[in-house]
């Protein structure tokens, strides 16, 4: 039944209905019922059933030889009709979607050598871009916007960078120190820039600028400040993502290797960076692999790829190597490397100390053992708490006779015994200050001198104090006299260094009483808590956690130092018919 209430002009149509012959009214049903036809054959959806569209669709699918007078008529009688009999049904649609997407295969454009790929004024497409990467060219052209862009990602990174460096690590916070990473990021930068045609960015050095950060600095700088650098240059130079995934993931290995590195031999650069190369190689790997399941990736890319990440460790290392000792010239910065060289007992400074000072030097070497044992234990750097140890009495070389541990090897007299307690106060306090000159004219560094001045920090001298006292009386002796000119210990390797200076020292007075176990530790326990109520370590980042593990560590060592010596029998051969002889008179009685 037709609803002729809302049929557009309403009369007309039941004026034809009613007026009409029949033979009229079955050809005007006919062509209604083919015109019917065709709109159903191409398909009706929800959208297409509003009024304004359904019209024009009819309008569109009329058969042909329809009069004016017989549109006005099939066109309402078939908007009465008409249902949609088109409905999207989504799972089918995704299924053939994806089986649309399986069937495309990849489409691959061949260039031979010799063929221009771009020509003059051409736009790139994203083939040709491909294609111009392939063959080794960078293609990502910058507009005004596009480099105002690209400073502001550089600049936030650099600011990034920065405040790590403020806020996380201070003591590098100095324009020596900020000088290094900035150069390297400059160097890494221009080498991509300039990288040859056909090279992949595996080749690039970046194991290189990570190595060389972290023995300069930190590990957990390196790593930052690398995956910084790897973030900005991929979208910088629009490297692809398994770039940017590869290197990050060989950032931490490379700072992890580093991290295990031992600097007495600058060979352990070599090693790390065959290291380097493998995990570079597995990582290059397993992502083509990843690739291959998802899409048909080249074999060619992949051999060019793991020969330049293999040839990247090796090369990385041995630039680093050759770029060590210019950055520690350029900058007068102390690395791992520099500090082991100096604690080779071939030092002219050291063949001195054991030439004039020979008891200094026994002394130096054994607190050098207690200093760099408890820096291990309590992270610190222990390689320039050894360093430190063996220098720390330097200054002795002015007057070796005047320090106890001289006077027994040369086996004299104590000289401070026919001097005022002033007087010696003097000679044995100079002994900071001579080292430190002394230091400064072998071109010693800095953070060496520092050991040498802050060793005894401002404590008190008081062997001699006491003595002063009871020479001339407690009213006319003044303790600032008597006290080290200081600095304190203002680190936790200068901390350990005074604590083990002062225990080896005092150990010497009671090796002959062969002491136990726990001499020792109250020995220990005495010294350190003397020195924390004189607030010696008041200046240092120390922890009371660190200073209990360094006694702890300390009692270790010294008791594997103490030992007692068997006493051999002069002549075994009479010994043993001795023994014999007391046996048999024993077992015939």
């Amino acid at each position: 039944l037709f609803d002729f209430s809302r049929v557009e002009n309403r009369d007309f149509v039941v004026d034809f209905l009613l007026k009409s012959d029949n033979n009229l009214l079955r050809e005007t049903f006919d062509k209604a019922g083919l015109t019917l036809n065709n709109v159903l054959r191409i398909g009706i959806t929800e959208k297409d059933f509003e009024p304004q569209y359904l019209k024009k669709i009819i309008l569109n699918n009329l058969v042909s030889n329809v009069s004016k007078r017989q549109v006005s008529i099939i066109t309402p009688l078939l908007e009465q009709v008409i249902v949609p009999n088109l409905v999207i049904d989504d799972f089918a649609t995704e299924i053939a979607r994806r089986n649309a997407q399986n069937s495309v295969k990849p489409y691959e454009v061949t260039f031979q050598k010799g063929d221009k790929i771009l020509f003059e004024g051409e736009p790139v497409t994203i083939l040709k871009r491909d294609a111009l990467r392939q063959a080794g060219y960078n293609v990502y052209e910058l507009n005004r916007a596009g480099l105002a862009a690209m400073f502001v990602v550089v600049f936030i990174a650099a600011l990034l960078f920065l405040s790590y460096i403020k806020f996380f690590e201070k003591r590098f916070y100095t324009a020596d120190y900020m000088a290094i990473p900035a150069i390297l990021s400059i160097m890494l930068a221009i080498t991509a820039v300039l990288l040859l045609t056909g090279f992949s960015p595996y080749i690039l050095p970046i194991p290189a600028y990570i190595m060389i950060l972290a023995i300069f600095t930190n590990v957990r700088l390196a790593l930052v400040a690398a995956i910084i650098m790897i973030c900005v240059m991929t979208l910088g130079f629009q490297y692809d993502v398994r770039f940017m995934v590869i290197f990050v993931l060989l950032t931490f290995v490379c700072a992890m290797a580093v991290s295990r590195m031992r600097f007495s031999e600058r060979f352990e650069l070599t090693k790390t960076g065959f290291y380097i190369s493998l995990a570079g190689l597995v990582l290059v790997l397993s992502v083509y692999l990843l690739e291959k399941c998802l899409i048909d990736t080249s074999d060619i890319m992949l051999l060019k790829n793991s020969v330049y990440i293999i040839l990247n460790g090796v090369l990385s290392s041995f630039a680093a190597f050759m770029a060590l000792p210019v950055f520690e010239k350029m900058f007068k910065i102390v690395t791992p490397y520099s500090l082991d060289e100096l604690s080779k007992s071939t030092q002219p400074l050291l063949e001195e100390l054991q030439l004039k000072a020979p008891g200094t030097y026994h002394h130096s070497q054994r607190v050098a053992i207690l200093a760099e044992a408890a820096a291990k234990a309590i992270n610190a750097n222990s390689v320039l708490a050894r360093v430190g140890a063996l220098y720390h009495d330097i200054g002795k070389i002015e007057r070796p006779l005047f320090f106890v541990e001289n006077q027994s090897f040369f086996k004299m007299n104590n000289p401070h015994s026919k001097l005022t307690p002033k007087l010696s106060k003097m000679i044995i306090l100079a002994h900071t200050k001579d080292g430190v000159e002394i230091a400064k004219k072998a071109g010693l560094p800095s953070i060496v001198q520092d050991f040498i001045i802050q060793h005894h920090g401002d404590s008190l001298a008081g062997y001699f104090y006491h003595k002063a006292v009871q020479e001339e009386g407690a009213e006319n002796v003044q303790e600032e006299q008597f006290r080290y000119t200081g600095p304190r210990p203002n680190t936790k390797e200068a901390v350990i260094l005074m604590i083990a200076d002062a225990v080896e020292s005092a150990m010497k007075s009671i090796e002959d009483e062969n002491p136990s176990q726990e001499d020792i530790d109250a020995l220990i326990d005495k010294i350190i808590a003397e020195r924390l109520h004189d607030s010696q370590f008041s200046d240092s980042p120390i922890t009371l956690k660190d200073i209990k593990t360094t006694a702890a560590t300390f009692s270790r060592i010294l008791r594997g130092m103490q030992h007692n010596r068997v006493k051999y029998a002069e002549n075994l051969d009479e010994e043993l018919a001795n023994k014999i002889k007391q046996l048999e008179d024993k077992s015939e009685t």
